[in-house]
């Protein structure tokens, strides 16, 4: 029950502009549109148990209270940070009481990725039955770390995170409610919302430091980064961010563009990741996607590792960028790492034959007598250098796994492939240089 002077307590900016109704709500209208899921939802007055995953800020909470008023449905939340099972199963009860009178519940479990697996199993006989509609909010991947059986009976719906019209409509209706406008030049009101990096409640959070400072002189970029504390980037070195912003680098130099490549990479060392890891990335992209295009690649990114741990950051920085550079402006080939594959495939199937006994030792007598190194052309003694000699297998077809593409080093080592293929086909077949 509320107190007497709870009315005139001091209320926070961002509990203050909290939406009223789920047409409030900004940069969701994916979801919240007449046509989007939970517009549907909600013109039927029937909710699902859903999960809301999404990056801090973007409005999950309230969402999952809208959703509530919207279906008349008592609004139970919970933390799964500061709740256990004694706390589930009395919600619970509460929930059997309210059906037996016709009322519905809406159990909101923020952050439920941190429940283990046991207590998420916990919620499946109330969901299933109906006693509760499950509301989840996570900012980690579900698919990571929701039980499989929780997954399958809730709809994972991604919200995003604000955009820049978003931020712009809630510093808005911040100025409205305040009276005034915030005391920032536009480079200033710019580096605001670059700094809350799609959180509203983070931006409203500064909002509400800003409203504080004197209305002259006003604020710009610079002024602003003096005056208020910055964001620290989000990043989980453990979570699905280091994986996305991995495959975004790795998928850059890929892609050649050593400017996003740069970027991805400062994201990373701006959050903290091990350059280690960094390292090991770099150079065993040099192998994968560079290959024999560039044989300096592999060399450059094992230079690039040697000279960061003897220098370490942040001087060591400078030599990661290096690599990127080079690594994204190298002529590109997987030529050698889909012949591994190819090879390893063929050996799997293959791994009983043996090989053919002219290129076998014959160290003893018996060997000798097996046909051991009989018939051994060595290829030095041919007058190219080349012996046009079958080195499978001799149950086994020739294959080509390593085909090399038409750039950088590997045009030429094209050139030499095709030239032995086609003296290997003369002397299989007797033809131009056949006795050689």
């Amino acid at each position: 029950m509320a107190s007497l002077f709870e009315a005139d307590a001091p209320r926070p900016l961002a509990d203050r502009l909290r939406p009223k109704t789920l047409s409030e709500v900004v940069g969701q209208d994916h979801l919240l549109g007449p046509e989007a899921p939970l517009g549907r939802m909600l013109a039927r007055q029937r909710v699902a148990s859903i999960l809301l995953w999404g990056p801090p800020g973007c409005g999950k909470t309230t969402i999952a209270r809208l959703l509530a008023d919207g279906t008349d449905m008592e609004f139970e939340p919970l933390s799964a940070v500061f709740s256990g099972v004694a706390d589930l199963r009395k919600v619970f009860e509460k929930a059997k009481e309210r059906r037996q009178m016709g009322c519905g519940t809406l159990l909101f479990i923020d952050e439920i990725h941190r429940f283990n697996r046991a207590q998420q199993d916990g919620f499946l006989p109330y969901v299933e039955d109906g006693t509760v509609v499950l509301v989840g909010a996570t900012t980690e991947n579900p698919s990571f770390e929701l039980n499989a059986a929780l997954l399958s009976r809730c709809q994972v719906l991604v919200l995003r995170r604000l955009d820049d019209t978003a931020l712009d409509l809630l510093l808005t209706r911040a100025e409205e409610i305040e009276g005034r406008a915030l005391p920032l030049t536009p480079d200033g009101r710019e580096a605001l919302k670059a700094m809350a990096d799609g959180d509203g409640r983070y931006l409203l959070n500064l909002t509400e430091e800003i409203f504080l400072l004197p209305s002259e002189p006003l604020l710009d970029g610079a002024g602003l980064a003096k005056t208020v504390q910055h964001r620290a980037p989000v990043y989980d070195k453990n979570r699905e961010e280091h994986y996305n912003l991995i495959s975004a680098l790795h998928k850059s130099l890929r892609g050649s563009d050593a400017d996003a490549a740069l970027y991805w990479l400062s994201r990373m060392l701006v959050g903290g990741e091990d350059a280690g890891y960094i390292m090991r990335r770099l150079t065993r992209f040099a192998a994968e996607d560079i290959g024999l295009a560039d044989p300096a690649a592999l060399p450059q990114a094992l230079a690039c590792w040697d000279a960061y741990e003897r220098i370490g950051s942040p001087e060591g920085d400078l030599m990661l960028a290096q690599c990127v550079i080079y690594l994204a402006t190298a002529p590109k080939s997987n030529a050698a790492y889909k012949a591994s594959k190819a090879a390893a495939r063929a050996a799997k199937t293959t791994g009983s034959l043996a090989p053919p006994a002219h290129i076998l030792n014959a160290p003893t007598n018996l060997m000798k007598d097996l046909g051991y190194g009989k018939g051994y052309a060595y290829d030095h003694d041919a007058p190219d250098g080349f012996s046009g000699a079958d080195y499978f297998p001799e149950d086994m077809r020739r294959e080509q796994f390593y085909q090399p593409v038409e750039r950088g080093f590997e045009r030429d080592i094209q050139k030499r492939l095709a030239y032995w293929d086609k003296l290997r086909r003369q002397r299989a077949t007797g033809g131009p240089d056949g006795d050689s």
